[in-house]
C-alpha cells in the first residue's frame, strides 16, 4: 500500500511540472495592437555592457603580465615627464625644506594596452586602473614627506589611446630639501630643486626625460611667496650612480628664490640703529647725571641682546655668521662702547676732583674777596692768563709738578659792582659751568661715534645689497 501512495504522489508531481513548462496562451481581447515605430526600440550600444557568452573587453588587462615593463628585454622604454606647478606653499628656513603641490605627468607607450578603434578616441579612466597595470616608478629624490591628494577622490587619471599611449597624471603636494646658505641673510639669494627618479630601473630599462624641453615644465601665474621673490624656474637633467644599483635618469626642477628686505627692515635694522642713535644721547647728558646714563646705557644693551635673540630663534644654528650677525654685533659693540665711554668719563672725573681737593688743600685762596666762586679752565688759557686772572702774581707762577690739566681759579663778583656787571658775569658762569660738565672725551664721542656708525653701514650695505 505504501508503494501505490508514492506512485500516485510522484504521477502528480510530473503532471504539474509538464503543465507548468506549457507556453501561455495568449487571451484574446479583441482588440487590434497598433504597430510601435521601430525607432523607438532602437537603443544606443553601450560598450561597457557585459553579454552573455565570452565577454570581449577592449582593453585585455588580464591577457598580459603587468609586472614586466613594456618591451621587456629589449631597449629602454622612453618616459616622458612634465610637470605644471601648482602653488609653492612655504620655505622653512629651520628645517632648510620647501612644499610644493604640483600635477605630476608621465607619458609611455605600452602595446599591451591597444585597443581597435574606428574613432581614435582615447579612453580616460580613474586611479582603480592603475594598480592593474605597468606604471612608472617615479618617486622624488631628498624629499621628507608626499602624498597623493584624495579629495574627494584620488586625484589620478589614466588615458589611453587606441595604439597604446598612455597618459598618467597626479597631483602631489611634496616636501623636500633644499640646502640654503645663510652667509647673506636676509640680502640673500637661494636655489632649490626638486629631483625626480626611477626607483628600480636603471638607464637601461627606463629612459627618463623631460617630454617638451623647458616648456615641459609650467607654473600657475598666482604662485607667489610672502617673503621672497620667485625668479626663475628650470629644467635640467642629467645622470645619477650608485655605487650598489648603477646608473639612473634624474630630473632636476630648479628655481631661484631672493628674499624680500623690507621685513628685515622694519624688524631689525631700523630698530638696531634706532637703538645705537639712542645711545648717543649720553654724550649730552651732564657727566655728574649718573642714574640717567647709566640707565640709559643698560637698557640699549638688553635691547641690542633682545633684537639678536629674536632673530636667532627664527633661523637655523649654522657654524658661519650670516650678514645680520655682523650688523647685530657690531651695532651691539657700539652700545657697549658708549656705557664703556661713560664709565672712563665718570672714572676720569673722579680722579680730577681728587686732584683739585688737593690743589685746594695745598694753596688755599685768603684773598679776602667776597663771593668766590671756582670755576675749571681748559688748557686753552695760556699759563700767565690763568695766574693773573686767579689773583697770582707772575712771581707765584706753579711749577710744573704742582701744575695739573685744570687751573682752579677764583673769582671774586663784588657787591658793590652795578646790577648789570653782576648779570653779564653771571651768565658767563653759567658757560663756564657747562663747559666744565663737558668732558673732552664726551665731546670727541659726539663726533667719532656716529661717523663710525654711517662708515660702517656704507661698507655693509655697498658689500651684501
Amino acid at each position: 500500500m505504501p508503494d501505490f501512495t508514492r506512485l500516485i504522489l510522484f504521477l502528480f508531481c510530473l503532471t504539474a511540472l509538464v503543465e507548468s513548462r506549457k507556453p501561455k496562451r495568449r487571451r484574446w481581447t479583441g482588440q487590434l495592437e497598433m504597430a510601435k515605430p521601430s525607432h523607438l526600440f532602437k537603443k544606443n550600444l553601450d560598450v561597457t555592457k557585459i553579454r552573455k557568452g565570452k565577454p570581449q573587453p577592449l582593453l585585455r588587462v588580464e591577457d598580459h603580465d603587468f609586472s614586466m615593463r613594456p618591451a621587456f628585454g629589449g631597449p629602454a622604454i622612453p618616459v616622458g615627464v612634465d610637470v605644471q606647478v601648482e602653488s609653492l606653499d612655504s620655505i622653512s628656513e629651520v628645517d632648510m625644506d620647501f612644499t610644493m603641490t604640483l600635477y605630476l605627468r608621465h607619458y609611455w607607450k605600452d602595446e599591451r594596452l591597444a585597443f581597435p578603434s574606428t574613432s581614435n578616441k582615447s579612453m580616460t579612466f580613474d586611479g582603480r586602473l592603475v594598480k592593474k597595470i605597468w606604471v612608472p616608478d617615479v618617486f622624488f629624490v631628498h624629499s621628507k614627506r608626499s602624498f597623493t591628494h584624495d579629495t574627494t577622490t584620488d586625484n589620478i587619471m589614466l588615458r589611453v589611446y587606441p595604439d597604446g599611449h598612455v597618459l598618467y597624471s597626479m597631483r602631489i603636494t611634496v616636501t623636500a630639501m633644499c640646502n640654503m646658505d645663510f652667509s647673506h641673510f636676509p640680502l640673500d639669494s637661494q636655489t632649490c630643486s626638486l629631483e625626480l627618479e626611477s626607483y628600480a630601473y636603471t638607464d637601461e630599462d627606463l629612459m627618463l626625460y623631460w617630454k617638451n624641453g623647458d616648456e615641459s615644465l609650467r607654473t600657475d601665474e598666482k604662485v607667489s611667496l610672502s617673503q621672497f621673490l620667485i625668479q626663475e624656474f628650470h629644467t635640467t637633467s642629467r645622470l645619477a650612480f650608485y655605487s650598489s644599483t648603477g646608473w639612473y635618469n634624474r630630473l632636476y626642477i630648479n628655481f631661484t628664490l631672493r628674499r624680500h628686505i623690507f621685513f628685515f627692515l622694519l624688524q631689525t635694522y631700523f630698530p638696531a640703529t634706532l637703538m645705537v642713535m639712542l645711545s648717543w644721547v649720553s654724550f649730552w647728558i651732564d657727566r655728574r647725571a649718573v642714574p640717567a646714563r647709566v640707565s640709559l646705557g643698560i637698557t640699549t644693551v638688553l635691547t641690542m641682546s633682545t633684537i639678536i635673540t629674536g632673530v636667532n630663534a627664527s633661523m637655523p644654528r649654522v657654524s658661519y655668521i650670516k650678514a645680520v650677525d655682523i650688523y647685530l654685533w657690531v651695532s651691539f659693540v657700539f652700545v657697549f662702547l658708549s656705557v664703556l665711554e661713560y664709565a672712563a668719563v665718570n672714572y676720569l672725573t673722579t680722579v680730577q676732583e681728587r686732584k683739585e681737593r688737593k690743589l685746594r688743600e695745598k694753596f688755599p685762596c685768603m684773598c679776602g674777596m667776597l663771593h668766590s666762586r671756582t670755576m675749571m679752565l681748559d688748557g686753552s688759557y695760556s699759563e700767565s692768563e690763568a695766574n693773573s686772572l686767579a689773583g697770582y702774581p707772575r712771581s707765584h707762577i706753579l711749577t710744573e709738578e704742582e701744575r695739573q690739566d685744570k687751573i682752579v681759579v677764583h673769582l671774586a663778583l663784588s657787591s658793590e659792582s652795578n646790577s648789570s656787571r653782576k648779570k653779564g658775569l653771571l651768565k658767563g658762569h653759567m658757560g663756564l659751568r657747562i663747559f666744565q660738565n663737558t668732558h673732552a672725551i664726551d665731546k670727541y664721542s659726539r663726533l667719532i661715534f656716529p661717523a663710525s656708525y654711517i662708515f660702517f653701514n656704507l661698507i655693509y650695505w655697498s658689500v651684501f645689497s
